[in-house]
């Protein structure tokens, strides 16, 4: 699956708020994750480094 997404790309957007937001698309255009609202692009990218960081470790928890 690994090379399956090399493709994947994240997509920084703003919102009809004026938020900026970012969305990660799966090779095939599918998007697999979306954000909170972020009042800043900086906050935004920040929010993209820690999903890139933490994601591959992260459990799966039912709640």
């Amino acid at each position: 699956m690994q090379m399956a997404m090399e493709n994947a790309k994240f997509e920084v957007y703003v919102d009809t708020k004026g938020e900026y937001r970012f969305r990660l698309k799966a090779p095939n255009g599918e998007i697999i994750a979306a954000s909170e609202g972020y009042t800043s692009k900086q906050a935004c990218l920040n929010g993209i480094d820690a999903v890139k960081k933490y994601a591959p470790h992260a459990d799966v928890e039912e709640v």
